[in-house]
């Protein structure tokens, strides 16, 4: 009886040490789950098919605010609205901000006529810095990047439990050779394609990617509007001139456009979401098809 007794007090021990947290996307849910393997219970904000730029929690998730002990905060659209409200809601939580020590880039636009591009300057500005505040935010894109996303959970959880500090920090290592491992297939997929050699997204999601590999992305949409009909030719002329393989799209955006220019150009649209929870494969396959 008395073994029963502390096998069941052992069991509420275990419960009592896991760490509620609560994160903006799936890469990052992603990361965090490495890290703090079984002493973390991770839940993600933006669901699948969302777009974190104005995305609204629902009720049920707000229930995991209510118990969360941290909140990983990544820089998103969505959070400038919603962290004051988390923060009211729970008084207890940490928020942890994990892009800290990542100097962010201006977010890429799409080709632009000159004289249209004179004649909206001022509006574009205006959209740009209301969805993006001038910035991109899509950080995890890039392995150099991931890794001081993981150094900064790291030290949150090693803060929050030092109890499983040594554990936090075996699976933190072993993230680190995982990142590296990462980083030097995509170098070997690419190893052969010329430096600023252009591949076309609909979303600019792959700003941080394209320079950490010598790339560059030509968006097809900026400040959340599609282009006009005279910057869809020019991007359908500029495919053809830099001989893209594909057009990329992901799930939280609509295709129309994509497909038009994939259309006049022959070339496939190919569906890779920077939302995907599977970060490393998500990498290496925009590498191999560019590479293509």
């Amino acid at each position: 009886m008395k073994k029963i007794v502390w096998i069941l007090l052992l069991g509420i021990g275990a419960a009592h040490a896991t760490v509620d947290a609560v994160v903006s996307v799936l890469p990052e849910k992603t990361f965090v789950e490495a890290i703090g393997g079984d002493k973390v219970h991770a839940t993600v904000m933006v669901l699948p098919g969302n777009s974190p730029h104005a995305y609204e929690p629902k009720p049920s998730q707000m229930k995991a605010i209510a118990k969360a002990d941290i909140y990983f905060a990544i820089g998103v659209e969505f959070e400038k609205a919603w962290l004051p409200k988390f923060a009211n809601q729970n008084s207890n939580m940490v928020i942890v901000d994990v892009s800290k020590g990542i100097k962010k880039a201006p977010i890429a636009g799409h080709y632009r006529h000159e004289e249209e591009a004179h004649a909206d300057k001022a509006h574009e500005h205006e959209e740009e810095h209301h969805h993006h505040d001038g910035l991109d935010q899509h950080i995890w894109t890039a392995p150099a990047n991931v890794k001081i996303i993981a150094r900064n959970i790291y030290e949150a959880l090693i803060a929050k439990d030092k109890a499983n500090s040594a554990y936090y920090k075996t699976n933190y290592e072993a993230f680190l050779k995982h990142v590296d491992e990462t980083d030097k297939a995509i170098k070997t997929i690419l190893a052969h394609t010329p430096k600023g050699t252009k591949f076309m997204v609909f979303h600019p999601s792959w700003g941080y990617f394209a320079a950490e590999y010598n790339l560059t992305q030509i968006a097809i949409e900026a400040g959340g509007k599609n282009p006009k009909p005279k910057q869809v030719i020019h991007l359908i002329n500029e495919a053809k001139e830099e001989k893209v393989t594909a057009v990329f799209t992901a799930p939280e955006f609509s295709q129309k456009v994509a497909k038009q220019i994939a259309k006049e150009v022959g070339v496939p649209v190919r569906p890779i979401s920077p939302l995907n929870p599977k970060w490393a494969e998500s990498l290496i396959g925009l590498a191999k098809a560019i590479a293509q």
